[in-house]
Parts: structure tokens; sequence; C-alpha cells
């Protein structure tokens, strides 16, 4: 079995980055069906459950990060970060 510090670091990095994208969109797009069930005044519990969800996969994933070091856990946010500027983007290009 590979182990993620036994990689070299920039397929490490490339991983943590791509992992922190996909964890931003899954967290973002949760976070957008949720606002939409609360407009749109759907289920309560299925907005808790996708809350809880969203939250506890973003936390996963961080803890997961934070095992290989600090400099892998901010390269993950920074893939966070740039999911969360790609679904600002294009909340604003559809609302526009």
């Amino acid at each position: 079995m590979i182990t993620l510090p036994l990689l070299p670091l920039p397929v490490t990095l490339g991983v943590c980055f791509l992992g922190g994208l996909l964890l931003g969109h899954a967290y973002f797009h949760a976070l957008r069906k949720t606002a939409d069930l609360i407009v749109g005044g759907g289920s309560p519990v299925l907005g808790l459950v996708l809350t809880v969800g969203r939250l506890a996969v973003l936390g996963s994933g961080l803890y997961l990060a934070v095992q290989w070091g600090g400099f892998a856990l901010l390269i993950t946010l920074g893939g966070i970060l740039v999911a969360k500027a790609l679904a600002v983007r294009r909340t604003r290009r559809v609302g526009a």
C-alpha cells in the first residue's frame, strides 16, 4: 500500500489540492441545495441532514489532510477556497 507521505512532494500537493477541490465542490453544492430547500419551503429534516452531512464530510477531509502535515492542510484549504470562488462565479453568472 502506498501512503501519502511516501509520495514525492509535488504528487502529495497535487493530491491534496484535488482533494480540496472535491471537498469544496461537495460542500458548496450541498450548501446550495440546503439554501434552495429553505427558500422553496422544502423538508426541514432534509435540510438538517444536508447541513450535518456537509460539515461531517468537510471535517473528515480536513482531518485526513492534517494527518500528513500542516502544508498538506494548507494546500487542501487552497483547493476548498478555489472551489468556493468557482461556486460564487457560477452563481453570479446564473443570477445575472
